[in-house]
């Protein structure tokens, strides 16, 4: 396990040290919450185009569940692991980039961040992907980018983040399930 970590944090430097000050207003804009809206509004209005708007009730609802359950099985990670953020870690603090100007949390196994994303990519790529063949590639790009950038900013380790990806993906997948269950149950003829 030591070995394991030591290399999670070799290709943490390794990534992290890829940055350069002209890409750091790209990543922050990637890591930024309120960035993703607009996404966010583009993907509502096509679930009102395909799914309707019951049925967009029912999405809304699974997606703020997924979003609810992603964001508290990643603090209970953080605090049942209590693995430090590369920006807490004295170790390498002196050979990486911090681009925020805060560290946040103490701990980060696993990202939030890219739980959240991959999520998301997952859910509506399992839910809209028939009628729209390039919606995955696009929200593939976004999550991974997303996802990549907590790295590049300095505040989660690669493995941070492929837990969050791994976890997201899951989660995104059961959820599109129980939206599928739900609608239904909800909406079947009778």
């Amino acid at each position: 396990m030591e070995r394991l970590i030591e290399l999670d944090k070799e290709l943490f430097l390794y990534l992290n040290g890829l940055g350069s000050e002209p890409w750091d207003a790209f990543w922050m804009f990637m890591t930024d919450k309120w960035s993703s809206i607009p996404l966010y509004v583009f993907l509502l209005i096509l679930c009102l185009r395909t799914l309707k708007w019951k049925n967009t009730l029912v999405l809304l609802v699974c997606v703020a569940a997924m979003i609810g359950a992603t964001d508290q099985l990643a603090n209970a990670f953080k605090y049942g692991f209590e693995r430090l953020r590369p920006c807490h870690d004295e170790t390498i603090i002196p050979f990486m980039r911090l681009v925020k100007s805060y560290c946040g949390g103490k701990f980060g196994y696993f990202s939030a961040h890219a739980s959240n994303s991959l999520a998301v990519v997952t859910f509506f790529s399992i839910l809209l992907y028939k009628n729209f063949k390039w919606l995955p590639f696009l929200l593939v790009v976004w999550g991974l980018s997303v996802a990549y950038s907590r790295i590049y900013i300095g505040v989660h380790f690669p493995l941070d983040i492929i837990t969050g990806i791994c976890i997201g993906m899951l989660l995104g997948w059961l959820f599109s399930k129980l939206y599928l269950l739900a609608v239904n149950y909800l909406f079947k003829e009778k």
